[in-house]
């Protein structure tokens, strides 16, 4: 059963702390850690895993109980919403494995944390329980803070574990969706105000683009304002539409879009989708028709390893690779001892036997 799990956690100004996680995932055998962001202004990051469910698992819990160990929520700041210290784990259906599997895996999955680490699961999105919690932004609702001070109340209470946060790691949440897109768009400008005002137009619940949820944030780094998008389904809204939404909407207060950055990885499809749109030939290279989306999209950094399809073949290759590398070794080193020994067995035999006075001067 292939899965995609996209786990986000609330660190991302201690390189060591995510390093630690990063290194959990790539430990476990037949986990594949697909890509890695950090963003210090959000104080959050994100790791694309994919593999078989099993393994997949397995590292996860191997990050939560680091999480827990190394991150403490009553002194974490950040731009984004969070709940604790891993904030929402999500499965996502790969190849022949379906949203029922999915959905399964959530339940069990955040079953077992609770049970743990005692720690408070709130199930979202498709696996979600109650309509109220399918929508992440609802069961966030006044962040860390908010919860630890209401769990209990008001219909907070969650779907396993106990009726508090974790002292030091808050809650959780726990879902199953079909494959998310989080990407941004950087403005060429500091109004953070503008980017709010954009992300209201464009996104779904204010009426605009279907499938699609926004908000706004300042990027200090960066010196720029930042519509933060999660694109819920790219064959209903896909990427230019969005772009193009974006572009429109900013260019009513006279602003230009800088570029935008994938968090995370993206389906193949949806770039191909994208190159399509700009007149991209469907005949030519998957390298050349990324490049043509990556330019349309004004992406950040591009390569063609951003689709997913990609890193997960190169990830299997290498390790396979790897495999190869090691079974050819331990075969060199086999086949060395029997040389060695016959080798030494030669020398003393050809070594004289040392007399009796010789031995004892």
């Amino acid at each position: 059963m292939l899965i995609e799990s996209v786990p986000n956690y609330s660190e991302g100004r201690r390189t060591a702390v995510v390093d630690g996680l990063a290194h959990a995932v790539t430990s476990t055998s037949g986990a594949y850690l697909l890509d890695r962001t950090s963003d210090a202004s959000h104080n959050r990051s994100v790791l694309t895993i994919s593999g078989e469910a099993e393994a997949v698992v397995r590292a996860l819990e191997a990050t939560v109980e680091l999480a827990i160990r190394d991150i403490d929520m009553e002194r974490h700041t950040g731009e984004h919403p969070r709940i604790g210290a891993v904030d929402v784990i999500p499965f996502v259906p790969l190849g022949d494995t379906t949203l029922d599997d999915a959905i399964a895996l959530a339940e069990s999955f955040g079953r077992r944390l609770a049970e743990r680490f005692e720690i408070p699961v709130y199930l979202y999105a498709r696996a979600a329980r109650r309509p109220d919690r399918v929508r992440l932004a609802d069961v966030r609702r006044g962040g860390y803070e908010a919860l630890r001070d209401q769990i209990g109340l008001n219909g907070r209470d969650p779907d396993f574990g106990p009726s508090r946060t974790h002292p030091t790691a808050g809650a959780v949440a726990v879902g199953a969706r079909p494959f998310l897109i989080a990407w941004n768009i950087n403005l060429e400008s500091p109004d953070v105000e503008l980017a709010r005002r954009i992300a209201r137009r464009v996104r779904e619940s204010g009426g605009g683009l279907a499938a699609v949820q926004a908000n706004g944030f300042l990027i200090e780094e960066l010196g720029c304002a930042q519509v933060s998008m999660n694109l819920l389904d790219f064959a209903t809204t896909p990427m230019w539409r969005v772009w193009e939404e974006v572009r429109m909407v900013a260019a009513e207060d006279g602003v230009q879009l800088r570029e935008s950055e994938l968090i995370g990885l993206a389906p193949l499809a949806a770039f191909m989708d994208v190159a399509a749109h700009d007149g991209a030939d469907p005949h030519a290279e998957v390298e050349e028709r990324f490049a043509t989306a990556a330019r349309f999209l004004q992406l950040r950094d591009p390569h063609p390893s951003m689709a997913l399809e990609v890193r997960l073949a190169a990830a299997q290759a290498s390790q396979a690779a790897e495999a190869a590398d090691a079974q050819a070794t331990r075969a060199t080193q086999a086949a060395e001892v029997p040389q060695a020994t016959q080798a030494a067995q030669a020398a003393a035999a050809r070594r004289p036997e040392p007399d009796a006075e010789g031995s004892g001067s």
